[in-house]
């Protein structure tokens, strides 16, 4: 899904992440050579910049640049830029897309980043088996040494390739131990560690846009999308959508616009908002704004940056079974709620899709939900739960139809997120 017709629309502005020039000589000719702040001064003015633009995590935590940046840089020298390009969400592409066409862009905010925090190392993580991304980033690191472009050693790692491998305190526990486990990390203002010490996590779409605010300054990038949201951001549309693929929009842009840029193949009944983590949104939704502060009003949020398109044809309760069997494996074993209550949700929403419900299986659904919620090792049960809890209430009728002993009726197909085969009804 990474070459599509929806990205050939993303236009080719020095200041877009999308058309950028891929290969070395290319990228320097567009943007100049790699100049890093020297001294406190020019670090201070960097930092200020980013503060300046708005900026806020493209991953899907949607957390401030510079609040991040300073928490990190506040902890002394040394220590590690992580790059995340582990994109677990199975429904995004982003992140790939962009370290195939404009890796130099990743790997320089990535610098960027390294000079402010007078970090001694950038290692970027590819999950293992995602050999073509992996290369791309190999040929990347081997132009930059080769013209001595980047000051700060630049190395490759693997991880599993596991849904909860991207979460930041797993990186950061595999770059220092080998192990892929994610721990709760509830104050944001203590810096993760690799080792003694600290380390920076991002996104390669955060970084990107680093890059490019750092060269060109805060303006270009205020100049897009929302005072209050600034900027542009990738979105991975798939589903029921004639060209699938990713596409560069200001913050702000109504949730139709976004979908119709890949051309529905039929009326939609629901946008799957935010990834596998994320929220179903009804038609009633549909013109919402693409921006934190919207999204949220109406309980959903941008999250990795992904709409599924859910056409008429296929059933939401479905797609939902499916999407909790796929995340209920997804977990990495070290809690009650993942190993025993996410099989649990899934099961019976898999029995309510087959329209084997009965009086008492809603009840005890939502009181797995609430069982679950907030009492997980990591975050990755709350998305699950909130996912679910919005079917609940988006396909309610579907749902109550279902639960009076009704199947999916035998026309209706599962829509394509590139999940295992469909539950048999």
């Amino acid at each position: 899904m990474i070459s599509s017709e929806a990205t050939k629309t993303a236009g080719t502005d020095v200041h877009h992440l999308l058309g950028q020039p891929g290969d070395l000589a290319g990228h320097l000719h567009v943007h100049g050579p790699l100049i890093l702040p020297d001294g406190h001064h020019q670090r201070r003015a960097l930092a200020a910049n980013l503060e300046a633009s708005g900026l806020h995590g493209r991953g899907g935590g949607d957390f401030p640049t510079s609040v991040k940046l300073a928490v990190a840089s506040s902890a002394g020298r040394g220590g590690t830029v992580v790059v995340n390009a582990m994109e677990g969400e199975p429904a995004s592409d982003k992140d790939k897309l962009l370290l195939h066409r404009t890796p130099h862009l990743v790997l320089d905010g990535a610098q960027y980043l390294a000079a402010v925090c007078r970090s001694s190392r950038v290692v970027v993580c590819v999950p293992a088996g995602r050999e073509v991304t992996a290369e791309a980033v190999a040929h990347a690191m081997a132009e930059r040494r080769r013209s001595r472009c980047a000051p700060v050693n630049e190395t490759l790692v693997r991880p599993p390739d596991r849904f909860v491998g991207g979460e930041e305190t797993a990186l950061v526990n595999f770059v220092e131990s080998g192990s892929s486990l994610p721990v709760f990390r509830p104050d944001k203002g203590v810096p993760l560690r690799i080792g003694r010490q600290a380390s920076l996590v991002h996104n390669a779409e955060t970084l990107a846009h680093v890059a490019l605010i750092a060269r060109w300054g805060p303006g270009p990038f205020r100049a897009r999308g929302l005072a209050e949201e600034p900027g542009t951001c990738l979105v991975t549309i798939g589903g029921a959508v004639t060209h699938p693929g990713v596409v560069e929009v200001d913050r702000g842009t109504p949730l139709w616009d976004i979908a119709h840029r890949a051309t529905p193949t039929e009326p939609p009944q629901a946008f799957l908002v935010g990834g596998f983590a994320g929220s179903w949104v009804g038609p009633d939704s549909f013109a919402t704004p693409y921006a934190s502060g919207p999204l949220r009003a109406i309980g959903a949020r941008a999250g990795v940056g992904v709409i599924v398109v859910l056409g008429a044809s296929s059933c939401g309760v479905a797609e939902t079974a499916r999407i909790a069997r796929y995340l209920a494996a997804q977990s990495a074993g070290q809690c009650g709620p993942c190993v025993y209550g996410l099989p649990a949700i899934a099961e019976d929403l898999e029995r309510l899709a087959r329209g084997r419900g009965d009086y008492n299986l809603l009840p005890r659904l939502r009181r797995r939900l609430a069982q679950v919620d907030g009492r997980g090792a990591c975050r990755h049960p709350d998305g699950a739960v909130a996912l679910v809890r919005s079917a609940l209430t988006v396909f309610a009728d579907d749902v109550a139809s279902h639960c009076a002993g009704a199947p999916c009726s035998h026309h209706r197909r599962p829509t394509s997120m590139r999940l295992p085969a469909p539950i048999a009804l």
